[in-house]
Formats: structure tokens, sequence, C-alpha cells
């Protein structure tokens, strides 16, 4: 099974970064906007589409706030196998850590699965970043 880690700093407070994430019906305006274009909820899980057309159902596993994790699993498009969770940290200067950890089937995905990790945790950072007075200031 691949696994896939990613460690994303953003420069806003950890309470900020937790309820953008936290916040799983709106993934597409909060976290990821211009990788996923829409989310429906559909009880328990939501329905993410993504900027090529995709849809992937997310049954939404966890959303531990003491914790500030968030755990998924994935289904439809061309995994076997998709778990995922976003963890945030503080980071000791104010600002957050978040760790994004995907394990899948099957392994050939592990490429093209971290490379749209990449954009995601490229458009989250900007995205919690735009909305926060910068804390190194």
């Amino acid at each position: 099974m691949a696994s896939i880690l990613k460690h994303i700093e953003i420069d806003a407070p950890p309470a900020r970064v937790w309820d953008a994430i936290r916040d799983v019906g709106a993934a597409h305006r909060r976290l990821f906007p211009g990788v996923l274009t829409d989310v429906r909820m559909d009880g328990d899980a939501r329905i993410v589409t993504f900027a090529n057309g995709l849809e992937v159902r997310e049954a939404i596993v966890d959303i531990d706030d003491e914790a500030m994790r968030f755990a998924y699993a994935a289904s439809g498009g061309r995994t076997t196998h998709h778990n995922a969770s976003f963890q945030v940290f503080g980071n000791g200067s104010g600002g957050s850590r978040v760790v994004w950890i995907v394990d899948l089937l099957p392994n050939e995905l592990a490429g093209s699965i971290d490379a749209l990790m990449n954009a995601g945790a490229a458009a989250m950072k900007a995205a919690l970043e735009s909305t926060t007075p910068s804390i190194s200031s």
C-alpha cells in the first residue's frame, strides 16, 4: 500500500486552520479553490468535484475537535482503497503545520495522487494565508 505524507506550513493560527478543515462542506471554497470546484454533502459523506470533472465520494470517518484531526475514506475515481487524514498542529511561532496523510491502492497511482496533493497543499496554503493577517510581522 502506498502512503503519502505532506507537512504544510501555514502562516495562520491553528484555530483558524482547523476551522477551515473541519468545515467539510466548504472545502472547495475555504481550502482547495481551483483544485476542487464543488462539494455536496450526502449524509455522513461529501461528494467532491475536482477541476478536471472527476467526482469522488468521501465518507467522513471522524472530526476530532480536541486533536484537530479530520479523517475520511474516499471511493470512486481510480483507487481501490483511499484513506486520508488531516491534523493541525501549532508550529511554535503562532502558525500551523498541517499533516496530511493518504494511504492508497493501487500503488501505481501514488505519483498522480502525490501531484494532486501537491496542488491541494499549495491551494490550501494560499487560501488560508490570504484570509489571515501575517503572524510573522
